[in-house]
């Protein structure tokens, strides 16, 4: 996999560092990075399974009323 070199300010990297409660920089910010492409992930399935639902609810023939 291809590397990305990145500046970042130390005081945000070392306050990545607490709490992710790792002691190298790298690994830090590497774990905040897939944590956040994880939850975007996690956040389209919940969003496509909601308009799955919704399609299905509009899909069905509706009762003729009155």
């Amino acid at each position: 996999m291809a590397k990305v070199t990145v500046s970042l300010d130390a005081e945000l990297v070392v306050e990545v560092m607490v709490l992710a409660g790792v002691g190298s920089p790298q690994d830090a910010v590497e774990l905040v990075v897939r944590d956040y492409i994880a939850r975007g992930h996690r956040t389209e399935a919940r969003v496509a399974e909601r308009d799955d639902a919704l399609r299905a609810v509009d899909a069905k023939p509706r009762d003729p009323e009155g």
